[in-house]
């Protein structure tokens, strides 16, 4: 499904529209702040899937993480774990169980 983002010349608000049918991209949505017309069209963000051996091997454990990393709810634990592999420790199924807990939000809610 084709979704654009635009920039209002006359506002200056982005916005984000689905554009179906032959020649959508070349069409300009109005605004939905002004109703002007003249729309720059914006460069979209996009993700990428990382796998957690992918993100394991990424994380330098030497280093303070940026504000994103703790974001991330798919690092929790990620350092324990890179730790314990590099030392050669098996933490076992409980350790893997309660990650996947605090991943989910589930431990938190157990907690209260």
């Amino acid at each position: 499904m084709p979704v654009y983002e635009y920039k209002c010349m006359r506002c200056g608000r982005a916005s984000t529209h689905v554009l179906l049918g032959s020649g959508a991209a070349r069409r300009r949505p109005a605004c939905p702040g002004c109703g002007a017309r003249r729309l720059r069209r914006l460069m979209s963000s996009f993700a990428v899937h990382e796998t957690e051996a992918a993100r394991m091997a990424r994380l330098d454990e030497r280093k303070p993480a940026g504000e994103s990393f703790y974001r991330d709810s798919r690092n929790v634990g990620l350092w324990a774990k890179k730790r314990a592999r590099d030392m050669g420790v098996d933490l076992g199924p409980k350790f893997e169980a309660t990650v996947e807990k605090a991943r989910s939000g589930k431990l938190i809610k157990e907690m209260i």
